[in-house]
């Protein structure tokens, strides 16, 4: 059965992007990815900073309001709808809710044939890459290591302390059929 889809979740700078583009390079089919920040690029800019769309705060924490769920909603259906016409899609994800998050693609993705990945990163490491990409909140990665992989379930995990790229991508497309 062929993979329509790649689901990557991991907290922040563990690697997912860097992850979801060696798998491009890998994949011997053309596939897109999008990812969670393409999303949030996307959003009118009254949201950011909104208790209705995107708040991060000091600390690193991450919470989002109704008109941000409405909008993903959209987004996710809107991803899924390009699987369904045959594109190939990779999706660089941050379950903010763990189970939840999954959940809300497991609804979207209905009838596609999903590869879900649990990309890990020891927190230290993924907190020394978020300093030295000086574009992230310094302590989101730390609050989300352990948070976004909460209740859930993995076809596949991989862990990019150590590993590079392109042996996780390797890995995971060893798993991707067709």
């Amino acid at each position: 059965m062929t993979t329509d889809v790649i689901v990557l979740n991991g907290g922040s700078s563990a690697g997912t992007s860097t992850l979801a583009r060696a798998l491009q390079e890998t994949l011997p089919r053309p596939w897109l990815t999008f990812g969670v920040d393409a999303f949030i690029a996307a959003l009118p800019p009254a949201l950011m900073a909104s208790p209705d769309g995107l708040v991060l705060a000091p600390d690193g924490t991450v919470t989002v309001g109704p008109t941000f769920r409405a909008l993903q909603t959209g987004w996710l259906h809107g991803i899924a709808a390009m699987a369904r016409a045959g594109t190939g899609i990779i999706l660089d994800e941050v379950f903010l809710d763990g189970g939840a998050g999954q959940d809300r693609w497991h609804r979207a993705l209905d009838g596609l044939t999903v590869l879900w990945v649990g990309v890990h990163c020891d927190p230290a490491t993924a907190t020394a890459r978020e300093r030295a990409r000086g574009d992230r909140v310094v302590g989101m990665a730390a609050a989300q290591a352990a948070l976004v992989h909460r209740g859930v379930r993995y076809d596949l995990e991989v862990d990019t302390t150590s590993v590079t790229p392109a042996a996780c991508a390797r890995r995971v497309a060893s798993h991707v059929a067709g």
